[in-house]
């Protein structure tokens, strides 16, 4: 009894196979009427479920998918030839057969059941196509005709959380014709034979929204409606839709200067166009899939039917898009995605971890010991433990131990995180590589200074002669001239005569010249007197240049790990004494040094950014409080190529000063005036420039740079 019953059922299990793949394509016939090129397909049997449609828009193409249906034709190729129509293929794989009309250019099409056979209306004008019966003649729909013109039911704006605009057009019917295309800088859409009711015919301003659509206008063009959407900035669009709602996405580009082109947001599956109308959505994933050349595989859960027309759309937005409206996850291994209900799959992963958890607890436990090349053990232990229990990278039964004389690492846990511990050990326990960082500091001045001066004196000497002294004005009345104060005394009698005074009480003109650099200046002197040596005039000139050129070169320089600070430092320290509290007096010391403080930081491409402190100070003038310290600093942080030199900054000064000292009026007259003034000039310039070159090394030290 079981042997018959085991052949009864594969009987069965036969007659089940060939029961579902009984039909069969039996012929195809084509014809034009004007524009429209008309495809008749005949089945062995009745057409029980419309088939599986959909198109391609590069390159264009209409193919159909007939379930459970042979091609008895006897052919692969059909060449149709008649209008926008090259050929048809047919390609029979198990369990369906697939029907693939080649275009010149991307058409609209409609299919229509009649019994045992499938009528494909391919309209050639562009516009809307309308099926036709097996006679040739239109079926209209009595319902559409009866209400008229089919008009925009609602236009609409929405804003992504990402910063994506979304303009979302309400059809009245998944069937109208849609035509995107970029004019310029922007988005013309035109929709064939519909209307546009007068309160949707605005212009929206949707500026304020935050995304790069700024102004959405919709018009009458005719018997179609054209609307223009105007973005600005950098920006990509995707034109869908879904059912009876098209929505033209417009989304921002975040500009990459190394790239020569901007754009594709994350998406690099080729660009194609699709139209399902009522598809099943695992069919519609199979496409994908073959559109991808990725494995797809979707749960018991993924059901139910999809109309959706994309133009221009990578695969993998397309895939995207699909899961967005009919609320679906993935989760990718490799070349296989797995697609379901959020819920489910996140159910799935739950009871996945949760197992795993059991199986961690139940597992024994091993002890595997690490030896440490470059790294500290006690730093990887803290690593492994974390601060807190959601940091940590081994499992709670598991335990790390230390050993510092030989910089060993013993780690006990189960099988999976040993291994994970001896990746992450091998991708951390690296020699470090290190930066060689150089600092030049250029320091140069040039200085002019020019210093004029002169002395004027005079003296009568007949008062000492036994003569009378000075000049007759009057009778007995005389007057003296002479330098000062003291030296009209001193010829008049009223002053005691100082030993070797004469001399310097004759001057009335005192205004030599200053010295420069602790250097006095170079005088030269003439004397005018009688031939009875009675009166003298006296006169020094004195003269003082200075011109000096100097340069002063410091090269600091440091090997430091990479993202390791690093100090040099050079110079002195300078007392000073300060008053305490009780009344006595401190030392204390200032610095004046030139000091680099540097942290290198090495980046994945080889460049080196560079938190740099340099300063440079020289002790200065004395006060009261103690030495004055003259500071010049640059901090900053700089990215600089491997071996390269950058100018982190420079300080340049410039001092100019012309100097007089003159008597009123004496000093102002022409020529003669240079002798009753004093006058000195200084011009001086001083630039400062630090440089800096950073260097990577493996090995090495100071020395071998």
């Amino acid at each position: 009894m079981r042997i018959k019953f085991l052949f009864l059922g594969l009987a069965m299990v036969c007659q089940s196979v060939f029961a579902q793949n009984d039909n069969s394509i039996d012929s195809i016939t084509a014809n034009q009427q004007g524009a429209n090129v008309i495809v008749k397909i005949n089945l062995k049997k009745p057409i029980e479920k419309n088939p599986i449609a959909f198109s391609i828009a590069n390159p264009a193409r209409i193919s159909l998918d007939f379930a459970n249906t042979t091609n008895a034709t006897g052919k692969s190729a059909i060449d149709i030839g008649l209008g926008e129509v090259r050929n048809l293929n047919l390609i029979e794989v198990p369990g369906r057969s697939r029907l693939v009309f080649n275009l010149n250019r991307s058409l609209n099409y409609a299919t229509l059941v009649e019994g045992n056979s499938l009528i494909v209306t391919i309209d050639g004008s562009g516009g809307l196509a309308t099926p036709v019966n097996s006679v040739g003649l239109p079926v209209v729909d009595q319902t559409k005709q009866a209400i008229g013109k089919q008009s925009i039911r609602d236009i609409d704006f929405r804003r992504g959380v990402a910063g994506e605009g979304r303009v979302i057009i309400d059809l009245p019917s998944n069937q109208i014709a849609v035509d995107p295309k970029l004019q310029g800088q922007k988005i013309v859409v035109d929709l064939f034979n519909v209307s546009l009711p007068e309160i949707l015919k605005r212009n929206l301003d949707v500026s304020d929204y935050g995304s790069p659509i700024q102004k959405v206008s919709t018009e009458r063009k005719g018997e179609n409606v054209r609307m223009t959407i105007e973005p600005k900035g950098l920006w990509e669009h995707s034109v869908y839709q879904s059912d009876t709602q098209l929505v033209i996405e417009v989304k921002p580009i975040k500009e990459d200067p190394n790239k020569l082109t901007q754009g594709t947001q994350g998406y690099k599956g080729e660009r194609f166009g699709m139209n399902f109308q009522d598809v099943d959505i695992r069919a519609a994933l199979q496409i994908i899939a073959e559109q991808g050349g990725v494995n797809i595989i979707a749960t018991d859960s993924v059901v139910g039917s999809l109309t959706l027309r994309l133009i221009d759309t990578p695969w993998d937005q397309a895939l995207e898009i699909v899961m967005q409206i009919k609320d679906l996850d993935m989760r990718k291994n490799g070349n296989v995605i797995m697609i379901g209900p959020k819920e489910e799959l996140q159910t799935k992963e739950k009871l996945e971890l949760e197992r795993k958890a059991q199986i961690a607890e139940l597992e024994p436990l091993k002890t595997e010991g690490f030896q440490l090349k470059y790294q500290k053990a006690e730093n990887l232990v803290k690593l492994f433990l974390g601060e807190t229990p959601a940091n940590r990278m081994i499992s709670k039964r598991g335990s790390v131990s230390p050993e510092p004389r030989t910089n060993q690492l013993f780690v006990t846990d189960v099988s999976t995180k040993l291994e994970e511990i001896r990746k992450l050990i091998q991708k951390i326990d690296v020699a470090t590589k290190q930066v060689v960082i150089e600092a030049r500091i250029v320091e140069a001045d040039n200085k002019f200074s020019k210093n004029l001066g002169a002395k004027l004196g005079f003296a009568d000497m007949r008062g000492f002669r036994g003569g009378d002294v000075g000049f007759g004005i009057s009778g007995n009345q005389r007057a003296a001239i002479t330098g000062n104060y003291l030296g009209v005394g001193e010829q008049t009698g009223q002053a005691k005569i100082t030993e070797k005074s004469y001399i310097p009480n004759t001057q009335f003109i005192n205004l030599p010249a200053a010295g420069i650099g602790g250097l006095d200046a170079g005088s030269f002197a003439v004397s005018l007197f009688s031939a009875a040596a009675n009166r003298f005039l006296n006169l020094e000139l004195s003269a003082l240049e200075a011109d000096g050129d100097g340069k002063i070169i410091s090269s600091p320089r440091v090997v430091t790990a990479d993202q390791t600070p690093a100090h040099i430092e050079q110079g002195q320290e300078i007392p000073y004494q300060i008053a305490t509290l009780s009344g006595g007096t401190a030392i204390f010391f200032r610095k004046a040094t030139l000091s680099l403080d540097v942290t290198p930081q090495i980046t994945p491409d080889g460049t080196i950014i560079l938190s740099v402190d340099v300063h440079k100070d020289s002790r200065g003038e004395e006060t009261r409080g103690g030495p004055v310290i003259n500071t010049k600093q640059v901090k900053t942080n700089v990215l600089v190529e491997n071996g390269g030199t950058v100018v982190l900054g420079g300080i340049y000064t410039q001092e100019e000063r012309n100097d007089v000292t003159k008597i009123p009026f004496l000093g102002d007259i022409p020529l003669f005036g240079n002798l009753f003034k004093s006058s000195g000039k200084t011009n001086n310039k001083t630039e400062l420039l630090i440089f800096i070159t950073p260097k990577v090394q493996l090995t090495g030290s100071l020395a071998n740079q």
